[in-house]
């Protein structure tokens, strides 16, 4: 299957060629503003989809959106024309068609042009009217607040909002990618004829202060070290969309590490739905623990080194005890009512690996010391 995309350096269209080159039935043509429109005849000639996705945003004049939209639109219709071939055509438009304002009328007149095209021809035309689009690759204070925020939070530049009660619809690139690429038709010669809008793809609404704020949060999160909740699509795209604007040098953080006699430790991530995760190095011979909780649950996972875990049931005298090593990946479960500890039983240093299911609150800690050997001595 040949495939155009127009735009392809663009926003979605990267994203999209992205796609479609890992797709072996597809073979892809590529056409941006530094093409020429012989090029573009040439990559027409042999065509069975054009997702032409070119446009215009943000022109010097008014002028330029309609040379950007509408134009082009005319140029690929007649150049098909001339070339007498039918492929399907998906546009990129916008929900801004249905204003009135310069962007709006160009993007309308490009639905326009493509719909006689259709009527004309016989071709497969389908419009997608997209709303505010965000994810990797859009580029910052052009057209898309998102980007934007992004860009600007990650970089520690101010981000400046005049209403932050007003109301964004937003959908995710992966989305429009998705859809896009469900537009080619799976077999040849079954494609079908008519001009037709594609159904809305899925959007979110957030404020424009809400949607600062959870950036903003990202950005914070590597010093307070809590993580927003994933279980909303909406937290888990942004988040991604906001890591795609760190430079190289930043991807690197570093973690405050706690250093005593025994070793060292230091906290990774919380979050106030799965609790917190945390690593220590411990050195040979030495025990951590000895203490036990009411609610609060843990896991260990030794990654390094050689390691005795020992519980009590706190008003019992059997020791029940896990031998493990960095070598298993072997989980420990440790259940509340029950003192417990980790001693490092191996030549070198021990590297653990815990979970809590709640972040430690020094206020209600749910920690009680008592030591699992009854005669108060390690073991």
């Amino acid at each position: 299957m040949h495939v155009l995309v127009t735009g392809s350096k663009g926003f979605v269209g990267r994203n999209l060629c992205s796609v479609l080159h890992t797709i072996d039935t597809v073979q892809v043509s590529e056409f941006d503003c530094d093409n020429s429109l012989k090029e573009l005849e040439t990559n027409l000639k042999g065509v069975e989809v054009v997702f032409h996705l070119a446009g215009v945003n943000r022109p010097q004049n008014d002028e330029d959106f309609v040379t950007g939209n509408a134009r082009l639109t005319e140029e690929i219709c007649a150049m098909l024309q001339r070339l007498k071939k039918t492929p399907k055509i998906i546009l990129a438009s916008s929900i801004q068609a249905e204003l009135d304002n310069p962007y709006g009328q160009s993007k309308l007149q490009a639905e326009q042009v493509l719909k006689g095209f259709a009527e004309r021809t016989g071709s497969h035309c389908v419009v997608y009217r997209f709303k505010n689009l965000f994810g990797k690759w859009c580029k910052p204070n052009y057209n898309s607040v998102t980007a934007t925020f992004c860009y600007n939070i990650a970089h520690s530049l101010p981000v400046t909002i005049s209403d932050t009660d007003r109301s964004v619809e937003l959908t995710y690139i992966d989305d429009v990618i998705s859809a896009l690429v469900n537009e080619i038709p799976k077999k040849e010669g079954t494609q079908k004829s008519g001009f037709t809008f594609a159904p809305a793809l899925d959007s979110y609404c957030i404020t424009l202060g809400e949607l600062a704020g959870l950036i903003t949060s990202f950005r914070e999160s590597r010093e307070t070290l809590i993580l927003p909740m994933f279980d909303s699509q909406l937290v888990r795209a942004l988040y991604a969309t906001y890591l795609s604007y760190l430079e190289g040098e930043d991807f690197a953080y570093p973690l405050n590490i706690r250093t005593d006699e025994r070793g060292s430790l230091a906290e990774v991530m919380k979050s106030n739905a799965f609790g917190q995760i945390f690593v220590s190095r411990t050195k040979p011979g030495i025990t951590r623990g000895n203490h036990y909780h009411h609610t609060k649950t843990e896991k260990f996972m030794v990654v390094e080194g050689d390691a005795v875990i020992r519980f009590r049931q706190i008003d019992g005298t059997v020791v029940i005890e896990h031998r493990v090593s960095g070598t298993e990946f072997r989980v420990v479960d440790i259940p509340p009512g029950y003192t417990h500890h980790i001693t490092n039983v191996g030549a070198g240093e021990l590297v653990t690996l815990f979970w809590a299911s709640e972040i430690f609150n020094p206020n209600h800690p749910d920690t009680i010391f008592l030591n699992v050997a009854l005669s108060h001595e390690n073991q």
